[in-house]
Order: C-alpha cells, then structure tokens, then sequence
C-alpha cells in the first residue's frame, strides 16, 4: 500500500522522538511505501486530488533519518491511506489542507478525519465535559477573567492556540504580574484566552494516554523540570511510566462516542489527577517515548488497524 503523510520538513524530524517517523518506520516495516507530503502539496483537478510526494525509507541514522528515493505525483487512486501530522498551530495552511483533503472519496481513510480536525480546538473542545475538566474558562473579557481568578485564587492561564508547553502560566491572586500576563496573552484583551484553576496534583506530571479508535493505546507521564511548572516535554519535562486507571478510563468512555463520531482515530489526551485539561488531534506525540518505556512497538497496532480500514479490492 502507499502511504501518505503529510507533515512538518523531513529536516525538522527528531528521529528518536518524531511519532510520524515510528509511523513511517512501522508502515516501511510492515511492506507498504512511504511518502512524504509537504505544505503546498495538494492540487485538485478536474475534482480530484493529487499529491505531489517524496517515496522516503525511513532508517534509524540521526543525522540522516530518510533516503529519498523519487519525487512523484501520486493520483487519489494510488494512495491507500493519509496521516495528517503536521504540528500545530493550526492556522490558515493547515485549514486549507482540511478543506483540500475533504475531497477524497470515503474509501481513503485520512489519520485524523479532516473535519474533526477543523472541529476540536485541543484545548476549548474539552471544556463542554464539564464533570470531567477543572473549572475553566475562555474569555478575552477582562472583567470575565479576573472575577475567575478571584473565585478560583490559583488558576493556569494559556493561549488557545499554544502547543509545547509555550506561553503557560501560573497566576495566583494577588499576583502583581497578574495584568501584564492577561494583557499579554489576550492581546489587551482582544484574543480568547483560556483559564483553569490550578490543580496541586500537576506537581506529581500530567499523564498522556493515546488512544487508538477510542480506545487506550498508551500512557506515560510527564513530569515537570526543577524549577518549571510545565509538564511538557519541549518545556523540558521527563516520561514516567504510568498506568492507566479507573478514573482515566471513565474519561475515555465519554470522550469515545465523540472522537468516534468525528472520525477522531489518533488521539492524545492528557489528564492531571481525575480531571481531563486537553484533546490532542492534530499531530499527537509521544508514541516513542512510551515504547521505550514499556519495551513495545506501539506504533504497529496503529498501522495494522489504518491496514483494516483500507477496503479490499476484489
């Protein structure tokens, strides 16, 4: 099968970390061809679309993680699957690759469906589940945000759009930073922001669980750096091995007749204590991490299963 991912410049992959690279080396291992698909590489014509594509062999080389074997044009009939992975943010480009690849017939299945990326902001989508998510809010209303920090005293502010760890930070009432960090995030006030209320239990990690078809993958946990309250890994957090427990699973059978619905099929969650803070579609990570962790190839559960949703040809 050809399999088609569409993705951030191959020169930008960390090999022993880049969960599109496990995709892609599981893919490779399991028979089928690669290719890589940068921004810009879709065209439609005449009503269908065309991908203008690398064929790749991924290879465990650090300074050389890809042999590039052709560049191609691949026609909607000769690609069996598409892995949307670029990193977000998600911004007009990835918009555009949505609409594009709203396009293809039904048959071939796209990791994550394209409307369902359009549809779950990774942090807003969650704050509908109000019994399983911390007190929020979003607001650019000043008035809005600063009655939530008195109410709540200890809160966690951050962009809509953030990913990374980038722009997170601790408020507690009384702070004398308190204006100078809303203005900023909201762009004196003019740009939604979101507010949680702090959670004590964020000093022990948040935990990530992927799920697959709604159902758990993995898990690890993220925990923080001396000195840094952000859990995540590109803020300089560590994995923990974890598992996943009964307040984990109560959240993932609310979130499954969702993500299902969505087409939703890759997904990364992340929880602190019993509360769920976000939902994580458009390229989630930390798949390598978890099999070292758990001496797994978790990745190849995920491409047997995009394996079962290409139709046979008869």
């Amino acid at each position: 099968m050809n399999f088609v991912f569409l993705m951030d410049p191959l020169e930008t992959v960390k090999m022993e970390k880049d969960t599109s690279f496990i995709f892609m080396r599981g893919a490779n291992r399991r028979g089928h061809k690669t290719f890589y698909l940068p921004d810009g590489g879709l065209s439609i014509k005449g009503g269908k679309i065309c991908f203008h594509a690398t064929e790749v062999v991924p290879r465990l080389n650090k300074t050389s993680p890809f042999i590039r074997k052709r560049d191609t044009t691949l026609m909607e009939n000769q690609v069996h699957a598409v892995f949307v992975r670029n990193d977000p943010p998600f911004d007009e480009r990835y918009l555009m690759s949505t609409w594009m690849l709203d396009q293809l017939p039904q048959s071939i299945p796209v990791i994550n469906n394209p409307a369902g990326i359009r549809t779950v902001n990774e942090k807003i989508w969650a704050s509908q589940f109000t019994t399983i998510v911390p007190p929020t809010v979003v607001s650019c209303r000043k008035s809005v945000l600063m009655e939530f920090l008195k109410s709540q005293k200890d809160i966690i502010a951050k962009p809509t759009n953030g990913f990374g760890g980038s722009s997170i930070f601790r408020i507690k009432q009384n702070d004398d930073n308190t204006n100078v960090v809303l203005e900023t995030l909201t762009g004196q006030w003019t740009k939604e922001i979101i507010l949680q209320k702090y959670l004590p239990a964020a000093k022990n990690g948040d935990k990530r669980i992927l799920l697959l078809n709604g159902e758990p993958l993995g898990a690890l946990l993220r925990v923080h750096a001396k000195g840094d309250h952000r859990n995540n890994f590109f803020a300089g957090g560590q994995p923990k091995k974890t598992t996943i427990t009964a307040h984990d699973q109560r959240i993932i059978k609310i979130l499954r007749p969702e993500l299902k619905k969505l087409g939703l099929t890759f997904v990364g969650i992340d929880v602190i204590g019993e509360y769920l803070i976000e939902v994580n579609v458009t390229s989630p990570t930390c798949l390598q991490e978890m099999n070292r962790l758990n001496h797994a190839h978790l990745e190849e559960k995920v491409i047997m299963f995009v394996e079962s949703l290409v139709p046979v040809k008869k």
